[in-house]
């Protein structure tokens, strides 16, 4: 008999799936494309002796299903009614596309908002980074338009730094298949970063709550300028940079800032 698992109704009726770990203040991870709850789930068992930590599927992935017309506006209001059901004021975490939602929640959600952390925001800040993002994002969609989920996958990891030969060695991994499946999500994380994945500095400039925006100190050069220029257009903001970590930051590594941070 399968375990009945935690979910909370969102504003347009979308049962959103979740896992709540610890006791404390609230903190919600907000993860990146192609990342269920699961994916979150060493990460809150570290920071479960301080925090009440919850890891949620978002839209079109776990046990979270992919209501359209897709809007990142739903996955704000995904965001507040976890806050509510489990009570609040939370503390964000976003990691890569994430945090772009993460942003979002901090501006449209004010108060229930305490602190916000950001790790590795992919924006784009130069013409020629932008005219790849719109590129990227027109092949994308058309992948997966025509049902080549598995292209799409493919597409995405390339373009993050992932080799032919890796790609080939993963599609034979059971893990594939479960990739292929949240497949559909890419182009919310697209949609999520806004046209040519531009810096939302309007936006930016009206997030009031203590943020920590974070990169890897052995990750790439366009990431540390990302969160470089994060930090200056967020009033309230701080950078840090995490010293020997990449774009898949080691759990061990983060939580402690991350409990600093929050606390």
């Amino acid at each position: 008999m399968r375990t009945r698992i935690p979910a909370v109704t969102s504003k347009d009726g979308t049962k959103v799936a979740y896992d709540k770990l610890g006791d404390g203040p609230l903190v919600i991870l907000v993860l990146g494309a192609l990342n269920s709850r699961k994916s979150g789930a060493k990460l809150a068992g570290l920071l479960a002796s301080r925090f009440t930590v919850i890891s949620y599927d978002r839209r079109g992935r776990g046990d979270t299903k992919d209501s359209a017309p897709y809007s990142p506006q739903r996955e704000v209001e995904d965001l507040a009614a976890l806050i509510d059901e489990v009570g609040g004021p939370a503390c964000l975490y976003g990691h890569s596309s994430g945090a772009a939602i993460a942003l979002e929640a901090a501006n449209k959600l004010a108060r229930r908002v305490r602190k916000l952390a950001i790790y590795e925001a992919p924006y784009a800040l130069d013409a020629d980074a932008r005219k790849a993002a719109r590129e990227y994002d027109r092949q994308l969609k058309k992948l997966l338009a025509s049902g080549r989920n598995g292209d799409a996958v493919a597409l995405f990891i390339k373009v993050v730094g992932v080799s032919d030969k890796q790609i080939q060695a993963m599609t034979k991994m059971p893990i594939w298949r479960g990739l292929e499946a949240m497949a559909p999500t890419l182009a919310h994380e697209s949609d999520v970063l806004g046209r040519s994945h531009s810096l939302p500095n309007s936006l930016l400039a009206g997030i009031t709550t203590p943020t920590l925006v974070m990169h890897g100190g052995a990750g790439t050069p366009s990431m540390r300028d990302a969160a470089q220029a994060l930090s200056r257009a967020i009033p309230n903001a701080q950078l840090r940079t995490l010293a020997g970590q990449t774009h898949g930051v080691r759990p061990r590594a983060l939580a402690p800032v991350l409990a600093e941070f929050f606390e």
